[in-house]
């Protein structure tokens, strides 16, 4: 595992990511999903997001739950401003970003994710000038989507550039995850999942699960999805949630602290090899306020 690491780090190292949007720089936006809920993914995002920053990263991480917005409470962090007071224009880009662990820039979740559907021409238009804004100083924008399959995730993991599934062991997990890949992909075929095993008890209960998934996409949606890597099964992590700091942060020498450093080379890997053009936090946010799913 640490010569794979090794490795890992010095293809990243060797590569820069493609960051190319109309000829600019731009963010590359990616939806963090689940199909069902209690399965660890908005812990996975935010120590995800957290550990891409400490590789240097430029880092903005979105809480898009619209019903059960958590990411602030993972942080022990209170939030004065969130999405609808900018909606509102009672508060600037600048004030409702705020600055967690470590001075990981996020937006809280919260109330104002439904406006975001209903915007006049006017509104639409300083909404995304105001987004674009802080877009372009980053490499990577993280939307922590809402469990399972609302409209509103249908429409993230559409628009995003990459989508990263995460699912555990269990086979209501398993089962859950395989659905969402299978109803998404029937009617946008094109959106790229990426597989997370959380919760694991080895390698190779990771690997199985994701193999469960893989195979059945393969065979039945004729759809090739990749394994990211895995998390470990991590009494830090408990540890962690109940003091309110991330365990990546809390507990940097943990299993689960060092998986999430592989899966984030391994991610960056994958980016860097990549040479499909991003489409830019403008274009993402006009495929998502399109869609009629």
């Amino acid at each position: 595992m640490m010569d794979q690491a090794q490795s890992l780090r010095r293809l990243v190292s060797s590569q820069e990511p493609k960051r190319v949007s109309g000829g600019e720089a731009s963010a590359r936006i990616i939806t963090v999903c689940s199909g069902k809920g209690g399965v660890g993914k908005s812990n996975f995002t935010l120590n995800f997001a957290l550990t891409l920053k400490a590789m240097g990263k430029r880092v903005l991480l979105f809480d898009a739950d619209i019903g059960m917005a958590n990411i602030d409470v993972l942080m022990g962090v209170s939030t004065k401003y969130n999405l609808y007071h900018l909606l509102k224009r009672e508060a600037g880009i600048g004030e409702i970003i705020h600055k967690g662990p470590n001075g990981l820039p996020f937006i809280a979740g919260g109330s104002g994710m439904d406006e975001l559907f209903s915007l006049s021409e006017a509104d639409l238009s300083y909404f995304t000038d105001q987004i674009a804004g802080i877009a372009d100083t980053m490499d990577f924008i993280l939307f922590d989507t809402g469990a399972g399959l609302s409209k509103e995730t249908m429409k993230f993991i559409t628009s995003a550039d990459d989508c990263l599934v995460v699912t555990t062991p269990e086979p209501t997990a398993i089962t859950d995850a395989y659905a969402l890949i299978k109803v998404v992909n029937n009617s946008h075929p094109k959106v790229s999942f990426r597989l997370i095993v959380n919760q694991a008890g080895d390698e190779k209960e990771a690997r199985a699960t994701s193999d469960k998934i893989r195979m059945a996409a393969s065979r039945f949606l004729q759809l090739d999805i990749s394994f990211l890597g895995y998390i470990s099964s991590d009494t830090h992590v408990v540890q962690a949630v109940k003091r309110q700091i991330p365990f990546s942060v809390a507990f940097p020498n943990s299993s689960a602290a060092k998986d999430v450093h592989r899966l984030a080379l391994s991610y960056l890997a994958a980016d860097s090899a990549d040479t499909t053009k991003v489409q830019g936090i403008k274009g993402f946010i006009s495929k998502w306020l399109k869609r009629k799913e």
